[in-house]
């Protein structure tokens, strides 16, 4: 998913999204050396989902069954 940074408003990013709408996040998300217009890509990370999922099931294991 494509966002462009509309504009910057005290501690949030306005982004405008690929559907049309606006939405606000928190400034300290946005990379850096982004700036108004700028396009961010959201993407979500397979791997790295993967792996918190199985560092949480083995977390509840060592919890639940002692």
């Amino acid at each position: 998913m494509k966002a462009i940074i509309d504009r910057f408003e005290n501690d949030f990013a306005l982004l405008e999204l690929e559907s049309g709408k606006t939405v606000s996040v928190p400034k300290e998300i946005i990379p850096p050396d982004a700036a108004e217009g700028s396009v961010l890509i959201i993407s979500c990370d397979e791997k790295e989902t993967d792996k918190r999922r199985r560092e949480i099931k083995e977390k509840m294991n060592s919890l639940f069954h002692k």
